[in-house]
């Protein structure tokens, strides 16, 4: 069983947004044929919706491992958690972000964690990860790790 685990679903703002492909198609598709359109656009829609869901990445901490998306790294060359939220996290992804650092961040998800990396062969520094809940990320992470 997973210490922590969350999915990084788009907001639904994201899903209103797209939903301006149906009126596109349409108008575009009308010349020709309004069902010709009134369908692209649902299928149009269909597949926007299925592929932010589908792209959606898994932030979990279980059996000693960090799992962001693809990457995979173990806790034990994991430094202290840190969570950040409002100007702390638009600080993290803008002024203070480091170019070498590895990101997993989403647009419509605003608090970040950033996890310093004790491996000193890592030209990484650290990971910056968005997170509904970074307080819980931040301790289940530190949690997870073997003590120093």
């Amino acid at each position: 069983m997973p210490a922590y685990r969350e999915k990084l679903w788009p907001s639904p703002w994201v899903f209103i947004v797209t939903a301006l492909v149906m009126p596109a198609s349409v108008l575009v598709l009308a010349p020709i044929s309004l069902v010709a359109g009134f369908v692209t656009a649902v299928a149009l829609y269909a597949g926007c919706v299925t592929l932010l869901t589908i792209a959606s990445p898994v932030v979990e901490v279980s059996n000693g491992t960090l799992g962001a998306g693809r990457a995979r790294i173990a806790v034990e060359f994991l430094g202290e958690a840190v969570p950040f939220s409002g100007v702390g996290a638009t600080e993290q992804r803008g002024t203070a972000l480091d170019v070498r650092a590895w990101l997993l961040i989403r647009g419509w998800v605003h608090p970040v964690v950033k996890i310093p990396l004790r491996d000193p062969s890592d030209p990484t520094p650290y990971w910056l990860i968005s997170s509904r809940r970074p307080k819980d990320l931040a301790a289940a992470i530190n949690g997870s790790r073997p003590p120093t």
